[in-house]
C-alpha cells in the first residue's frame, strides 16, 4: 500500500511509518500529543481528518480499514 503524496505532506512535524506485516501492509501516521481530539470520515475515495485543521486523501488502494486513537491513525489493508 502506497502512502498519498498528500497526507506524506501534511507536516513535517508528523512522522509517517510505513510498516508491513505479513497478513497485509499497514500507513501508520502520528499526529502527536496535541491531536487527541482527531476525528476521520471516509467519503467515497476521500478519507477525512480533522482536528484544527482539515486534511483530506485519496483512500489508498487495498485499504480495508481507517481508524485513530490517541491522535494516531492507521490505513490497514
Amino acid at each position: 500500500m502506497r502512502v498519498p503524496q498528500s497526507l506524506k505532506d501534511v507536516d513535517e512535524h508528523r512522522a509517517i511509518v510505513r510498516t508491513y506485516e505479513d497478513d497485509g501492509g499497514a500507513i501508520v501516521v502520528d499526529f502527536g500529543p496535541a491531536s487527541s481530539e482527531l476525528a476521520v470520515d471516509i467519503v467515497g475515495d476521500t478519507v477525512i481528518v480533522t482536528d484544527d485543521e482539515q486534511v483530506e486523501f485519496e483512500l489508498p488502494t487495498g485499504a480495508s480499514d481507517v481508524t485513530i486513537n490517541n491522535g494516531v491513525l492507521t490505513i490497514t489493508e
